[in-house]
């Protein structure tokens, strides 16, 4: 092997013979500068990306929503009872509950999907539009933890209607944090190697997050607790 190479012919320099063929065999060669000089810092991009105006008006948004439909509908149990009454009593009391479910749950699912998803504006858009309508919800059924003392005293004996409606908020709000508790478990716990991390995957953990949120749905609805308040 060693006289085969012996044999092959030694590569022979190439000597340039004009300054055309030196330009051309230049192998590095600095590059014209083509970005301007400017006096930005880095801080000062990351400044502008991050956009401090719209940030300070979506909160405003976030706290609006929160603020008025709550009110608006507290004052419509509280001034307008009897029309209340009149619209919803004919509702069945498990109908009540999967409304309030459905828009609660969504609204957390857009919430997650705004913050994983590329199209945020959109997310967000629908995000106020839930969160909107689960206040409004939540202020006619008077929504609080211990609420079937005060949906007693405001609708006597039809508060199964707001009891039914803060079932279901309360359902899909603890389902959010039953599956926090356990994706975070997931997460801490399982080795990064394992299957089970398949779970913390963003497609995945929507996947499990419905999960949680049907069967606390499944729970109010067949489990008593519409009968109990």
């Amino acid at each position: 092997m060693l006289r085969a190479l012996d044999e092959e012919p030694a590569p022979v320099p190439m000597t340039p013979h004009s300054a055309q063929e030196m330009e051309e065999n230049l192998v590095s060669k600095h590059p014209e500068p083509t970005i301007p000089e400017s006096d930005i810092s880095l801080a000062d991009i990351e400044r502008q990306r991050a956009r401090p105006a719209m940030w300070a008006i979506g909160v405003l948004l976030v706290l609006a929503a929160l603020v008025v439909p709550f009110w608006a509908g507290r004052n419509i149990a509280v001034h307008h009872t009897d029309w209340v009454i009149a619209h919803c009593s004919m509702v069945d009391s498990r109908g009540i509950v999967l409304v309030a479910w459905a828009v609660t749950a969504f609204m957390l699912v857009s919430l997650t999907m705004m913050l994983v998803d590329r199209y945020r504006k959109t997310w967000f858009s629908i995000f106020l539009v839930l969160l909107c309508g689960e206040q409004f919800i939540g202020g006619v059924s008077l929504l609080k933890f211990n609420f079937w003392y005060s949906t007693y005293v405001i609708y006597g004996e039809h508060a199964r209607i707001a009891n039914a409606a803060n079932l279901g908020i309360i359902a899909a709000a603890l389902a959010l944090a039953a599956f926090a508790v356990v994706w975070v478990g997931i997460l801490v716990v399982v080795p990064k190697d394992s299957p089970f991390n398949v779970l913390t995957h963003v497609w995945t953990s929507l996947i499990l997050l419905f999960v949680f949120e049907v069967a606390a749905l499944l729970i109010v609805l067949f489990g008593g607790f519409i009968t109990v308040v």
